[in-house]
């Protein structure tokens, strides 16, 4: 071993080259055929996963606001109903009010009726008086005519009973 550390010769200093220049070629050519291939489907599947969980924390955030919405348009809807069943209210003491005015002015005019009947009956029953009084007259005046009474009696007969009818009665 001529002072040499491992025994390295020419020949094996050149296949080491030779075959480090192999490997380093062959580490390109699978670059290119293998690894730049895998890379591009590692690449595209990171990208879909990224994609993927992009699209659900959206969709998350959607829900949340649709969530949000239909909260609120729950809250709404309770006022709403509150508010319709308020006018509701509103609107049935309003419609009581009008159906009791329109109950007391039908019997206003029921009372109103009535009264005039009973008028009409009341001055009915002083035509039939005195139709009676004016019969009752009547047959006097035949007693007296039959009585052959004579005239002053039938004067003093006559101005009795209109005293007792009174004037106002043969006027009206």
């Amino acid at each position: 071993m001529d002072g040499r550390i491992f025994g390295l010769d020419a020949q094996l200093i050149f296949d080491a080259c030779v075959l480090a220049i192999n490997i380093f070629l062959l580490f390109i050519l699978l670059s290119y055929l293998l690894f730049n291939p895998v890379r591009a489907v590692l690449k595209k599947r990171q990208d879909r996963i990224t994609e993927t969980r992009e699209q659900a924390n959206k969709d998350k955030a959607d829900a949340n606001a649709l969530k949000e919405e239909y909260t609120k348009k729950l809250a709404n809807v309770e006022k709403e109903a509150e508010s319709i069943l308020s006018e509701a209210r509103k609107k049935g003491l309003s419609n009581q009010e009008r159906i009791i005015n329109e109950a007391k002015a039908e019997a206003a005019k029921i009372v109103e009726f009535a009264k005039q009947e009973a008028e009409l009956e009341k001055k009915k029953v002083a035509d039939e008086v005195k139709q009676e009084i004016i019969k009752v007259a009547t047959i006097m005046a035949n007693k007296v005519v039959a009585a052959n009474i004579d005239e002053s009696k039938q004067e003093e007969l006559i101005n009795d009973t209109l005293r007792e009818i009174g004037d106002s009665t043969w006027l009206s």
